[in-house]
């Protein structure tokens, strides 16, 4: 996956306006894949990466959250924590087939299909530099941080 592109999808999201990968040209890109909203692993994450927001806009990158939620729920998730950056609905989970998300978890000794937590950088270009999978959302978003700061 390491030559990967951004793929080419418009996507609802918060803020009203569809949201393609593709189209970040000129940006610096980190999107990051969590479960689902409101839930403690996935606010926790959503906090860090607004704590670092003004971070990643210096180092000249832009932050997406994802998940498979509604844009209703995303409005409600963002607006109640206040986060500096939009929410894309993947309910179709065509964002996550496109990077492999989906994977068979367990969830109080039942198997179920879900998001498996990860983030992925790209470049202004639109490819793929980094990507990090399985993520354990303590320091995760810092982490993040000082991956982009070494990007030039």
């Amino acid at each position: 996956m390491t030559a990967m592109l951004a793929p080419d999808l418009s996507l609802p999201a918060t803020g009203g306006a569809p949201v393609s990968l593709a189209a970040q040209q000129g940006k610096k890109v980190v999107v990051y894949f969590y479960p689902k909203d409101n839930t403690p692993g996935c606010t926790t994450e959503g906090i860090d990466f607004a704590r670092l927001h003004a971070d990643f806009a210096a180092a000249g990158a832009v932050v997406f959250g994802v998940s498979r939620d509604s844009v209703k729920s995303h409005d409600g998730f963002k607006c109640k924590f206040e986060f500096p950056f939009e929410l894309i609905s993947d309910a179709d989970e065509q964002l996550c087939e496109a990077f492999g998300v989906i994977k068979m978890k367990n969830m109080y000794g039942k198997q179920v299909r879900g998001i498996e937590r990860s983030t992925f950088v790209f470049d202004a270009t639109g490819k793929l530099l980094r990507e990090w999978r399985g993520v354990k959302v303590d320091g995760h978003a810092q982490d993040v941080l000082e991956f982009v700061r070494t990007l030039t």
